[in-house]
């Protein structure tokens, strides 16, 4: 079963079900993907499903730091569970020591030894991590693997 599939099978279970938050936030999710594909005019693969929901996810971690900052405890709250709720879909998140093996095994793929290849190694990291690490870290890991 297709992650978008899964995700529209959730929105009727959460419709059967009377779950008003989860079908809010479903419906948020599906509504993201069904604007790409209507704007792009495709129908988006797993792969691409997983950039939509990370992009979420993304927005969700940075709308939770600035509500926490503010100290608006009952938005965070709400922040909070629309990322608990998206993050179910992404797989599991990729340890440290997994990462780093990765971002070594990439820059040696690659060949790239200079801070200037740093965007082939992206390129080529993005779809094994896409949903799995932050990209901000990852990002980050690259660069200080091609400076070192």
């Amino acid at each position: 079963m297709s992650l978008k599939s899964r995700i529209q099978d959730d929105v009727k279970s959460a419709m059967r079900a009377h779950e008003r938050e989860q079908l809010a936030v479903l419906r948020l999710v599906t509504a993201a993907i069904k604007q790409i594909e209507v704007d792009q005019r495709i129908e988006l693969n797993d792969e691409q499903v997983l950039a939509v929901l990370d992009k979420m996810v993304k927005q969700r971690r940075e709308s939770l730091e600035q509500y926490e900052k503010a100290g608006r405890e009952d938005l965070a709250a709400q922040e909070r569970f629309e990322l608990d709720l998206i993050q179910g879909y992404l797989p599991d998140p990729l340890g440290e020591a997994e990462l780093a093996a990765l971002i070594q095994s990439t820059v040696a793929k690659v060949g790239a030894e200079t801070i200037r290849d740093m965007g082939s190694v992206m390129n080529a990291l993005r779809p094994q991590v896409q949903g799995r690490a932050d990209m901000k870290a990852v990002s980050q890991a690259v660069k200080n693997q091609l400076t070192s």
